[in-house]
């Protein structure tokens, strides 16, 4: 692991160090963890890792199937 030495606002630093804080996470662990989520936020090859993770889940109807469910209970509009 490569050390670096970044300059950031004194306001940015109050933030980091709450965030820290609130994790109970040194400051350097929550700027990887950012780091980490930035560098993945802009792909967009996490729709393609997410598509069909619910293909065989049988207790989730598909979506015009649920719509009809939740409105069996409405009369129609004439």
């Amino acid at each position: 692991m490569t050390r670096i030495l970044a300059d950031l606002p004194d306001d940015d630093i109050r933030w980091l160090d709450q965030q820290a804080e609130q994790q109970k996470k040194s400051r350097a662990a929550v700027l990887r963890e950012a780091v980490s989520a930035y560098r993945t936020e802009g792909s967009a090859d996490w729709i393609a890792r997410g598509a069909g993770y619910w293909r065989d889940r049988a207790d989730i109807l598909d979506g015009v199937e649920y719509q009809r469910a939740i409105r069996e209970d409405r009369t129609p509009l004439d």
